[in-house]
């Protein structure tokens, strides 16, 4: 009886099923989507024709628009808004360009992966210079070709994304598919198998190097970098919690140590080193002992946001200004920006000493077909005629017709306007005289 009471008492006691914490990755995951998603725009961007560089026109092309350096106000209003708000960004959150965009970091990070899979898991291109580490039951021919043949795919796929800033995706789609096209540079698949060999180089055997050693880029963002920019903070009041524990510093690929950043260090505020201190504390039932935060250090939780807020707008006030001003130029460049351009000249052709003809040039800047028409007012009838009164452009482009003036024309000076006209509402008038010295 005794037993059975035992058994009872023992059984009416509530057991609570505990699991192990999950993983915790906030920012590793979340970064991999920004990374694709950067390299995604960086095609999308030019083919979509949002920005480019027409060459054969010497243009930059905006919003599928050519824009000249005439169209001033657009083109410096674009730049210092562009400027402005990197300067912003980089003083706020400091090289997280580097970490969360850069596709030089995110092929070398994904080719230190890809060689850890393919031939070990101490197999990568360390900063320290030590030799890559195979292991004995990989480094079989198979492995090394296969390493070997996707970095050679992921070069030519990373050297045919700058074509897309200099030509339309039908052009690029014709130099991969060796179509002969005027308009593609006749030496532009040895300029490709250079830049291919380039990025084949810079995957295989360059990686982090570039990023902490030679990046320009970097240098601009650290100018700046403040006390107050973003960082990887550590908590020292529980430095017990990570006594013996070297974990964040072997997670680092940059090989810093998070506990000890500092303003001017390569960290790239990846968050990697936070995600493996959190997943290595959440074992054990506690919180990581990193985190990003802006502000001071050593300063009181409630005062680190007001510190940053008003630091921030004390370096970003004249920044902040410059890029209004740049924002209104861009939004007045965008309102006056004038589609189509028509010029009117003398020609070369003279009889005696009275030039006899005038060209008319009209320019599409737009991508897309255009039809204009010519007319000429304030000159006698029958006292001209045009080589053309109608051109028909299929894109951007330019093209000339020729106002010829008969030579009979009464001694005298003559006003007269020509009036060129798109068939969307778009006219320019030209105001031009023309001195008859024959009667």
């Amino acid at each position: 009886m005794a037993g059975e009471v035992n058994q009872k008492s023992i059984s009416g006691i509530p057991i609570k099923v505990v699991g192990a914490p999950a993983p915790v990755g906030r920012f590793h995951w979340k970064r991999r989507a920004v990374q694709m998603l950067a390299i995604f725009l960086a095609i999308l961007i030019p083919a979509s024709g949002l920005f480019r560089i027409d060459p054969e026109a010497g243009a930059f092309v905006v919003l599928d628009r050519q824009i000249w350096f005439a169209d001033f106000f657009l083109m410096t209003g674009l730049w210092i808004t562009a400027v402005c708000v990197l300067v912003m960004l980089y003083s706020t959150a400091g090289t997280v360009i580097c970490g969360w965009v850069c596709p030089q970091n995110t092929v070398s990070e994904w080719a230190n992966n890809l060689m850890r899979k393919l031939l070990g898991k101490r197999a990568e291109v360390s900063l320290s210079g030590a030799a890559v580490q195979v292991a004995g039951t990989k480094n079989k021919f198979l492995n090394w070709l296969l390493l070997g043949l996707a970095f050679l795919v992921a070069a030519l796929f990373f050297g045919l994304i700058p074509l897309f800033y200099f030509y339309p995706p039908h052009l690029v789609w014709s130099f991969i598919t060796f179509q002969d096209d005027a308009r593609l540079a006749k030496s532009l698949h040895w300029i490709y198998a250079v830049s291919v060999l380039i990025i084949f180089l810079d995957i295989a055997l360059i990686r982090h190097f570039w990023c902490r050693f030679a990046c320009i880029y970097r240098v601009w963002q650290h100018s700046f970098k403040t006390k107050q920019t973003l960082h990887v903070a550590y908590d020292a009041s529980r430095a017990a919690d990570c006594a013996k524990c070297n974990y964040c510093v072997t997670t680092c690929f940059i090989e810093l140590d998070p506990r000890k950043t500092d303003i001017y260090d390569s960290c790239i505020n990846c968050g990697d080193c936070i995600d493996a201190c959190n997943n290595l504390q959440a074992r054990q039932g506690g919180a990581g002992l990193l985190r990003f935060e802006l502000g001071e250090r050593k300063q009181e939780q409630a005062r680190k946001f007001r510190t940053a807020a008003v630091s921030w707008f004390d370096r970003a006030g004249w920044v902040a200004a410059l890029a209004v001003f740049g924002v209104a130029m861009l939004v007045w460049g965008l309102w006056t920006y004038q589609p189509y351009h028509a010029a009117v000249y003398r020609a070369e052709s003279q009889q005696g000493h009275t030039i006899q003809d005038y060209r008319i040039s009209i320019a599409n800047k737009l991508y897309r077909p255009a039809r204009f028409t010519v007319r000429v007012q304030g000159l006698p009838e029958g006292s001209y005629h045009l080589s053309t009164n109608e051109i028909k452009l299929s894109s951007a482009g330019r093209e000339s017709l020729t106002l010829f003036i008969e030579q009979g024309l009464p001694r005298g000076l003559y006003s007269f306007v020509v009036e060129v006209s798109a068939d969307d509402g778009w006219t320019g008038r030209f105001q031009m005289q023309h001195l008859s010295e024959r009667g």
